[in-house]
Order: C-alpha cells, then structure tokens, then sequence
C-alpha cells in the first residue's frame, strides 16, 4: 500500500513569507568585514520590477558584520530586504529574534575542550552553521573569559562559519600564540565560507582585535 506524500506548506505560511515561521527558524551568522548589505531600515516598495535583493546585514563586533540565515534542508537563505517587506518586521526585530534562537541553540551545542600543561583550548564544530556565531552570546563570552581566562589573555580565532576556537595564552608563551595564529590564518584560507583570518581577544568581556603589544 502507498504511503501518502506529506502534505505540502503553502506558499503563504513558508518562512520566506510569513514572520510567525520564519521567527521561529532564523539565526544569525557572522560574515567578514565590509561585507556589503543593507540594514533594513526606512524600506520601500520599489517602483519597478521585483523587491531589493540586497541581504540585511547589521554591524557585528570588532568590525565583522552579522548576516541572518533562513535555514533548510542542506541549504540557507540569506534574509534580505525583500524578507522584511514580506514579513512586516525591522531588522531589530529579525535580529532579536534570531539570537533568541541561537541562545536555545548554543545551550545544548557541546564544546570541545583540550588541555596540554598550560596551554588550553576549547572549540566548536557542530557544522550546523551557527558555531563561529556563538561568541555574539554575552553568555558564551562570559564562559570562555571564566575557563581561559586564569592565566593570562582569552584568544579568539573566528577563521570560519563553522569554527570558533579559543584559547588561554600565557604569559610570555610566543610560540603557543604564533601555532594559534597560523591555525586560523590556515584555516581561514582553505574555508568555504571564510569569515576572518586575523586573532581576536575577549578585554572586559568583548571581543577587539588581538594587539600583539
């Protein structure tokens, strides 16, 4: 006997078009430095064909930029402008939404964690898109500076969309700081979806641009 094929979403209730599923799905993903978008405010209706398809893209922490994602089966879609015409939301809206959905997320993410003498690591690489994002969660900030932060600086390498890495670097240790910084140089290089090759620091629980001096 044939099983009944499910039945198909309308249109009109997919997340490209209605707030209510979309809200639910969204998170956000950060994206290199100058990445070119919108920020979603005083949108209009454009008198010509279609809707503005540039992507909405807010101002993230040390200069990146954060972009929000419709997830889907092997695939996302890249929330743009012509997202919050359909939806009616702004872009804070679209941007609380998504970290509230990130947060449910990254409390159940496990996270690796390695530890040589005094040299420590601790990483993310689910590959569900959402790892390197983590450390826009005050939470997530929090518990790296707590776990790292012992003996000395709290390293942060943002290489790729599917990788945060951390690490505790202690005092005068020039080596373990130079191997960290060519890992995520490296790996930024060889990303899919590079996001940043350069080091990064938590000072007073934010992430700034690792100064070497």
């Amino acid at each position: 006997m044939e099983r009944e094929p499910a039945p198909r979403l309308a249109p009109s209730l997919a997340p490209e078009h209605e707030w209510s599923a979309a809200s639910r799905l969204l998170h956000p993903a950060l994206r290199p430095a100058g990445t070119i978008g919108v920020d979603g405010r005083n949108l209009r209706v454009p008198s010509g064909a279609g809707l503005p398809g540039k992507p909405l893209i807010m101002a993230g922490p040390a200069g990146l930029a954060i972009a929000y994602i419709i997830p889907g089966p092997g695939f996302g879609v890249l929330v743009g402008a012509e997202h919050l015409l359909a939806w009616g939301a702004g872009p804070d809206e679209v941007h609380a939404a998504a970290m509230a959905n990130l947060a449910v997320w990254s409390g159940g993410a496990p996270w690796i964690d390695e530890v040589s003498g005094p040299r420590r690591l601790v990483w993310s690489d689910s590959g569900e898109g959402m790892d390197a994002a983590r450390i826009l969660l005050p939470e997530v900030r929090a518990q790296l500076a707590a776990a790292l932060g012992g003996t000395g600086r709290v390293l942060i390498g943002l290489p790729e969309r599917d990788l945060l890495i951390a690490a505790g670097l202690p005092g005068g240790d020039g080596e373990f700081e130079a191997m960290f910084a060519a890992y995520v140089t490296d790996r930024s290089h060889g990303a899919d979806d590079p996001i940043d090759p350069r080091l990064f620091e938590l000072v007073n629980g934010e992430l700034v641009v690792f100064d070497r001096t």
